[in-house]
């Protein structure tokens, strides 16, 4: 390897690159627990309504976020390149198919509101569904805000600053914890509290990262915003296949959610909070994943590819020490972190053993599974981790699901056992990728 000198990311620039994002990681799984902890006091229908909603959400959510990662990924190889004015056009360019998508499933999200959710879980018990319509009405509105947010922090970080994005998560989250307190504890509003809560918040993220990037030095967004369609076919070329992946991970999750929905009020709630718990171990590898995008990226945009190799190693390492870390008191100290939710009996005790084996399962092979897939779609490889993710999901997750949590009757645990399967197939046909140097081939596919 070369000498540290001229390495484009030095241990420092990495750290500053890293920190924030797993900060602002934080915050955006602390804004959905808040809303489901503060909730919590409604009852467990409320809890469980919130879920269902949250589990329909992250599939239209992550539509438009795939568009923000397709132009990041753009943005970051222009910024390897050396080119600041083809930064600028990818900016508009973003931001043009992130606000499309986003209108799109707003409008989606309030005509069909009501035959969604009946659709996805009509056999939910009335007040759950009832909870989850009220939810999913309000937050609906609030994607059209959340997609400009998710469009301007992505530019944030390709360029390699993910402090502003980290910033205005903060006041978003602070906002948002304000509002559910007055809301639902002050005002008696429950659901509609939270609902209305994250929505401000939202709100409020989206004028704060426009401001932002008014300001900013790092990205000249041009005054042009008619249709580019060479940038723009760059930016789908990355962001389609991965809002298919997504989108089509998210539809085998709400499969998988409705099924455990089938299980019983105990089931869904334990399956939801162990899933917000959860989520917290998985925070740094999620960041890493994250920079994935902006380091590799601006590694293949230079022609640097012995680089892109030596960080992905590099931050892979750091991916499973924290994940180690942090799943070890996760798991002695499971009950008593459960217990801030004031679930029943039955609740807890099924709760308490998903946490400790999802713990197990993140420290073994979660990294290697999300945080890596990132590497190989900086450098181009979409095609591959979209077919990967796609069939491991229906392969594994869906299939063994319904197999082992209603056909060989092991409820909820069949269902997160079959979660892992799906884990372990996709790092080992990733890993291989990775190892054979197949995933570098693309590299001039974006940027020449």
């Amino acid at each position: 390897m070369t000498e540290e000198k001229t390495m484009l990311f030095s241990q420092d620039a990495l750290r500053k690159l890293l920190w924030p994002l797993i900060i602002e990681q934080f915050l955006a799984i602390a804004m959905g627990m808040a809303d489901t902890v503060m909730a919590a006091s409604c009852g467990e229908a409320v809890v469980s309504g919130i879920s269902l909603v949250d589990s329909i959400c992250v599939l239209l959510i992550g539509l438009f976020t795939a568009m923000a990662s397709g132009g990041a990924v753009v943005a970051a190889q222009y910024m390897g390149h050396g080119d600041k004015e083809m930064v600028g056009r990818a900016s508009n360019q973003l931001f043009i198919a992130v606000g499309g998508v986003a209108l799109l499933f707003m409008a989606i999200a309030l005509v069909w509101n009501r035959g969604l959710l009946a659709l996805l879980y009509g056999n939910v018990e009335a007040d759950v569904m009832s909870a989850a319509r009220i939810y999913f009405y309000i937050v609906a509105v609030s994607f059209p805000f959340l997609g400009i947010y998710n469009g301007g922090a992505a530019l944030f970080r390709a360029v390699g600053d993910s402090k502003v994005s980290m910033k205005v998560s903060l006041v978003a989250n602070l906002v948002n914890v304000v509002g559910n307190a007055i809301l639902i504890y002050g005002a008696g509003i429950g659901v509609t509290g939270a609902a209305l809560s994250t929505l401000f918040s939202r709100i409020l993220s989206a004028v704060l990262i426009v401001m932002l990037l008014k300001k900013s030095d790092k990205i000249i967004m041009s005054n042009d915003w008619r249709l580019d369609t060479e940038i723009l076919g760059k930016i789908l070329y990355i962001g389609v296949p991965n809002g298919l992946e997504n989108s089509i991970f998210q539809i085998g999750k709400l499969l998988t959610t409705s099924l455990i929905a089938g299980f019983g009020m105990a089931a869904t709630t334990a399956n939801a909070v162990t899933g917000s718990i959860a989520s917290f171990q998985q925070i740094p590898a999620n960041a890493i994943g994250v920079a994935m995008i902006t380091v590799i990226g601006q590694c293949i945009g230079a022609g640097e590819t012995e680089q892109a190799v030596y960080y992905l190693k590099k931050m892979m390492k750091v991916a499973y020490t924290c994940m180690i870390l942090l799943g070890i008191p996760m798991i002695i100290f499971a009950r008593p972190i459960c217990g801030i939710y004031h679930l029943s009996p039955e609740t807890m005790k099924i709760t308490v053993f998903l946490l400790c084996y999802s713990c197990v399962c993140c420290m073994l092979v979660h990294p290697l599974s999300f945080a890596q897939s990132n590497a190989l779609r900086a450098a181009g490889d979409v095609r591959f981790t979209m077919i990967v993710a796609i069939a491991s999901m229906w392969l594994c997750r869906v299939g063994m699901a319904y197999i082992l949590g209603q056909g060989l009757g092991l409820g909820v645990i069949g269902v997160w056992i079959a979660m892992t399967m799906d884990w372990v197939v996709r790092a080992f046909l990733f890993t291989n990728r990775v190892r054979t140097g197949k995933w570098l081939k693309y590299k001039d596919r974006l940027v020449k």
